[in-house]
Order: C-alpha cells, then structure tokens, then sequence
C-alpha cells in the first residue's frame, strides 16, 4: 500500500473556512492520471493540485472532479503556501512548470504574490438564454476569453445570484464570471464553472487573469482590490504589468492535514 500525504488549503484567506479550499498533494514522481483524476474525484473539491520537483523547478498540475485544467490560481497559491509554510523549502521564488507555461510565485510580506500571464477580454453579443441561467434581468456588457465575463452595474445583485446550473453547461466557455464595481473593492465577481465539473467556485484565480485586465482599463488603475465570492468569499490584490503579465496576491491557511492510502 503506497501513502501519500494530502493538504487541504483555504486560499486567499487569513484564516479557516473562509477564501477557497483546494487539496495538495506533493509527490516523488507522477502517478498515472487515471490515479491523479480518482483522487480529484475523491477530495471533491473544485481543485486538487499535484507538484514534482525537477531540479529547481516544481511541475505543477491541477485537476477538478471532472477533468484536468490549464490553469488554477487558488491551487496554486495553496500548492506554494504548502512549499513555503510546510515543507520548509527556502527558494526565494517558487517556479512552476504547467501546461500554462512557468508560473512564478514569490512571498510579498504576509501574502504570496503569482505572476500569471493576462487575457485581454473582447466583447462579443450576449447568447441568448445566458442572462436567464444566471437569474438576471440585465447586464451591461459580455466579454469572452477562456470564460465569459458578464459585466453588470449592481454589486447588490451578486450575492443573490442562484444561477441554472444544467442551462449554463450548454454555453461553450470553460466558465461564467458575473462582475461588477464595488463600493469597498474595486470590483467583487462570482464565478460559475459547472462545464468543467465546479458549479460554483468561491474565489478563482485564474478567471482574475481576465478580470484584472477588464476592470483596469475600465477603472485606469493598474493595481486593483478585489473579493470574489457568494456564501462563502476571499480577497485578491491584483498588479497589471505592461508586459502581458497579472500579479495576483493573497493569504492562504492550513485546514487540514493527512495521508492517502492507495
């Protein structure tokens, strides 16, 4: 019987129960996927995240119940708070190898910084029934990247969001982000993925590689405060850099800690 430990992270939160909770589980070398998908499945969280150290890089990946994704900003910041706080490693920056190129990860005072590549948004009509599987009546805009980002004025109408799971699953993006400004963030955002496995994820870094971009143009600041979230919400800071780049920062807190027998 082979055992492997597992660490359950909530991320972009100072502490327990709140931001979004993501397993790590490190590893010597990489299990079949077959493996690596069941144990995803197992933990039932939106993110389990799989590293292997290469010389002085970690080969990092993440995976949802249903399928492996290109990019998980939550299990990476859990997958580097496991590193740093730990397992004691004492690089001064984190590389990760991903199926979204090399991923840095640096600490920057009480947070951990991730330098992410940015999606430019581009505006596109709004398909008809999307509106109604979100529950809203309106929405000023549509964006499109990797993810739909449905742009409305009223940060009221977020958390009463309570979207038709099955309808959004028809519309060919990997997920729903439903943004608006805020009064005490620059913007607050809900995120729905049911296409790939996650009805709803409490804070998703990766969709922020859009959302920075959008709301910094819009707002013509570079460095954005952010809360994501419906029941259960996290906290982002985000740095638009001009060379195609996103920094996004946040704390994370250990929950659990254990092993897995296979």
């Amino acid at each position: 019987m082979s055992q492997f430990d597992l660490y359950q992270v909530d991320a972009f939160t100072s502490a327990p129960f709140g931001g979004n909770p993501a397993a790590v589980v490190p590893l010597e070398a990489w299990l079949p996927d077959e493996t690596l998908q069941r144990i995803a499945e197992e933990n039932n969280l939106s993110e389990t995240a799989y590293f292997v150290r290469r010389g002085d890089v970690h080969e990092l990946r993440w995976f949802t119940p249903a399928v492996e994704v290109d990019l998980c900003g939550h299990a990476t910041l859990a997958s580097a708070y496991v590193l740093f706080e730990q397992l004691g490693v004492k690089d001064e920056v984190l590389r990760f190898a991903t199926r979204s190129g090399e991923l840095l990860v640096r600490r920057a005072g009480d947070s951990l910084a991730m330098d992410f590549p940015a999606k430019q948004p581009e505006a596109m009509e709004i398909p008809p029934g999307l509106l109604a599987a979100l529950g809203l009546a309106r929405a000023q805009a549509l964006y499109r990247t990797d993810d739909y980002l449905v742009v409305i004025e009223d940060e009221a109408l977020i958390d009463g969001l309570t979207p038709d799971f099955a309808a959004l699953a028809a519309f060919d993006a990997r997920g729903i982000a439903v943004t608006a400004p805020s009064a005490k963030f620059d913007f607050v955002s809900r995120w729905f993925g049911p296409r790939v496995g996650v009805n709803e994820d409490p804070v998703t870094g990766s969709a922020h590689t859009s959302l920075a971009p959008y709301w910094a143009q819009r707002l013509g600041k570079r460095s954005l405060t952010a809360q994501q979230g419906g029941a259960r919400k996290g906290q982002l800071q985000c740095e638009v850099l001009d060379n195609g780049r996103v920094v996004i920062s946040g704390q994370a807190a250990l929950y659990l800690r254990g092993v897995i027998y296979l």
